[in-house]
């Protein structure tokens, strides 16, 4: 895959009944249920403005919710229920990009020019909502990612966050399986000069792709 953008498939790993499994997820968790009643409330008022009536419970029910694509606080509830083995994962790439308009648009970083594979550590559970208004009410399995401090070349093109990235068989291994306060140590920025930018201004890093 070139590319992997918020609401479509991406591969993820997690822990099946027979161990760990590949499967493929809806990148974005679902958004908290403040997010999601202050959006509803939005539209209540937009509808009542125009003298329609409004089923509130039923408008909340049917607030679209494209998701959130990363987690940084991982005390808040809305993680936290999600934080067990049960419902961690990791998200394997060969590169990432961010966003810089001044930069020419979005920078790809990689471990080295060969893009070798690492992993997002990342978290997914199975939920019921309406992610396209187009769709309706789905039941989907649904992914994010965890960010942290970024590193000084990421921090140069994104300065807010960066991915939790795993580069080790070990580090994969306590992220799948550790009680959460050890797994959750594992939140922190690589060390600077670890990645490196291998492309720029492109949608898509087709460079990674096998022939």
């Amino acid at each position: 895959m070139p590319g992997v953008f918020p609401d479509y498939k991406a591969p993820i790993v997690r822990n099946g009944d027979e161990g760990r499994e590949l499967a493929t997820a809806r990148w974005g968790m679902p958004s908290s249920s403040k997010a999601l009643m202050d959006a509803t409330k939005k539209r209540a008022e937009k509808l009542q403005a125009k003298g329609k009536p409004v089923d509130f419970k039923e408008l909340l029910r049917m607030e679209p919710d494209g998701g959130t694509t990363n987690i940084r606080n991982v005390k808040s509830q809305h993680w936290t229920r999600w934080l067990g083995a049960e419902n961690r994962c990791v998200v394997p790439f060969n590169s990432f990009s961010e966003f810089n308009k001044a930069e020419g648009g979005d920078i790809w970083f990689a471990l080295d020019e060969t893009r070798p594979l690492a992993c997002f550590a990342g978290i997914w559970t199975n939920w019921t909502s309406v992610r396209k208004v187009k769709e309706g009410e789905t039941t989907n399995d649904l992914y994010a990612f965890l960010t942290t401090e970024p590193i000084a070349e990421v921090g140069a093109i994104h300065p807010k966050a960066m991915p939790v990235i795993l580069t080790t068989p070990d580090e994969v291994d306590a992220w799948m399986t550790a009680p959460s306060d050890e797994a959750l140590k594992l939140q922190r920025p690589l060390a600077d000069g670890t990645l490196r930018i291998v492309a720029r201004g492109v949608k898509e890093d087709t460079a990674g792709l096998a022939p």
